[in-house]
């Protein structure tokens, strides 16, 4: 498993919706390039990106890509 910072990439797919949820959770959805159930996005793994994941992990689907 590829540490954070490693130059691995992280794929991360939108899940759940955000009606209901925090204005601080749905601005970070719109930071990861998410914004509509089902959306998907490709994003490097880094330190900054992992701490924006773990904010809203019961909206998100994470899977770490192997180079």
């Amino acid at each position: 498993m590829a540490g954070p910072g490693s130059g691995g990439r992280l794929r991360v797919v939108q899940v759940r919706s955000t009606i209901g949820s925090k204005p601080a959770h749905r601005a970070t959805i719109r930071a990861l390039g998410l914004g509509r159930i089902g959306s998907r996005s490709v994003l490097p793994d880094r330190p900054d990106v992992r701490g924006m994941l773990a904010r809203v992990p019961h909206l998100i689907e994470l899977t770490e890509e192997t180079p």
